[in-house]
């Protein structure tokens, strides 16, 4: 089925999915995941309410219940699946894609991560051989509200940042639920109604067009930071004082100051593989010891419990947490973020300074090919930089990266689009042109 994913399940709705296909995945969501409860959370996207109902329909067939959370967030439905200990959940969002997209992101037993690998692949197959035997025993539908207690958790993480100038782009997005309860009507805000049409802009943070707005409030309003989510407040970015788009790996390395303040030796703290070199330097003069894993909540959520981290990041703005399951959350992040940017500026430390500590390499930023010869392209670029001298290190496990003293690249698919991604980093400007066009030559030559 064209909608299942690396990570979730997602697609135009009626063209990609559509309702017979929903209520299959809900039939068979329970034997996939050995449970007769599952809760289940929505955006406000035109299709949720249809995508909902169908997806009960099939879990109640089966004989199993629905625990209903109603509107929520993608991370509350993590929260929520951790803290009362469901051995199933299902998210219903398509994140920052256009209004057009829906899709249903599952998690398991202790807020597991259900990609292609890990269980999607089984319930595809289930839904295409399997037969559907409606019982006479139906499940029931029940509402399950615990908007406050999850409000409350967050609220314990916040200091009192009054000293601070904050511009809000909610992108018209879910973190609308939440915002003003948490950062209070100080804050300048914009597009904080919910509206999953998206009539602003697309939520999509990672796209220069859609922080325009964000980056003229942060001028207009002389804010001392601006904060913008995506549509389902799983990610969370920020651009400086200066109305500059910061790098979201780099908040990795903020985030340091507040989870690795004592210094301890040997605490762990995960990193996609795109993540800039700087921030493991930064990280390592807090005694944190920086791991590298592949990209998607798939991985990453696995991958930091496995090694016992205490929190991690992505390029894309996820920020995962121990105390949050694991999971991402973008709340979460901004929260802890702000609170460490009030602490700066009470130091006389703005944004800008603060990141200028830690942004010491030229970087390239995402650079996207459409093309279908992946893996050519993939290997050529390799099988030139190898020939030329060995790497100091090498990673194969999400694409390619390769680190030389002065310069590392990372050249990988796209999970979830028809891309070829490649990223460079060096010392200086000079040597990251050199990089990024040869790179580019090798890489266009297959298209």
């Amino acid at each position: 089925m064209k909608a299942f994913k690396a990570y979730d399940i997602r697609g135009v709705y009626n063209r990609d999915f559509n309702k017979e296909d929903v209520y299959k995945i809900g039939y068979f969501l329970p034997k996939l995941l050995k449970t007769d409860t599952i809760l289940i959370g929505r955006d406000a996207r035109i299709s949720s309410p249809e995508i909902f109902e169908y997806l009960c329909i099939g879990i109640t067939d089966a004989g199993a219940s629905v625990d209903d959370a109603g509107l929520c967030t993608t991370p509350m439905v993590y929260w929520g699946t951790g803290k009362y200990n469901y051995h199933a959940s299902v998210m219903i969002t398509a994140s920052h894609n256009p209004a057009e997209y829906n899709g249903l992101k599952i998690s398991g037993k202790e807020v597991k991560p259900i990609g292609y690998d890990s269980g999607l692949s089984d319930l595809e197959m289930m839904i295409q051989t399997e037969e559907i035997v409606s019982i006479k025993e139906k499940g029931s539908i029940n509402i399950c509200d615990f908007r406050d207690d999850y409000l409350n958790f967050h609220l314990k993480n916040k200091k009192n940042i009054s000293n601070l100038n904050i511009a809000f782009d909610i992108s018209n997005g879910m973190a609308a639920l939440f915002a003003k309860d948490i950062w209070g009507e100080k804050p300048h805000y914009i597009f904080d109604d919910i509206d999953c049409s998206f009539p602003n802009h697309e939520a999509n943070p990672l796209v220069p067009e859609n922080i325009v707005d964000l980056q003229k409030l942060v001028k207009e309003t002389h804010a001392d930071i601006g904060v913008i989510f995506d549509g389902d407040a799983d990610r969370v970015m920020f651009v400086d004082e200066n109305a500059r788009f910061i790098s979201p790996d780099l908040m990795i390395a903020v985030l340091a100051h507040h989870f690795l303040l004592e210094k301890k030796p040997g605490v762990k703290v995960l990193q996609d593989i795109r993540t800039s070199k700087a921030v493991g330097e930064y990280i390592s003069k807090f005694n944190g010891e920086i791991n590298m894993w592949r990209v998607g909540r798939a991985y990453a959520a696995l991958k930091l419990k496995e090694i016992d981290g205490l929190f991690g990041g992505e390029l894309a703005g996820h920020y995962y947490f121990r105390d949050f399951y694991y999971s991402d959350s973008g709340l979460m992040a901004a929260i802890l973020i702000l609170n460490i940017i009030s602490d700066m500026k009470k130091q006389g430390i703005s944004v800008s300074q603060l990141i200028a500590q830690i942004e010491t390499y030229e970087n390239s930023g995402e650079i996207n090919f459409k093309l279908e010869r992946k893996t050519e392209a993939m290997e050529a670029v390799k099988e030139h930089y190898f020939a030329q001298a060995k790497p100091d290190a090498f990673f194969d496990f999400d694409g390619y990266r390769l680190e030389y003293p002065d310069w590392w690249l990372n050249i990988r698919p796209s999970n979830t689009e028809p891309y070829l991604r490649f990223l460079a980093e060096a010392k200086n400007k000079e040597l990251l042109d050199e990089v990024v066009t040869t790179s580019k030559q090798i890489i266009k030559s297959f298209a």
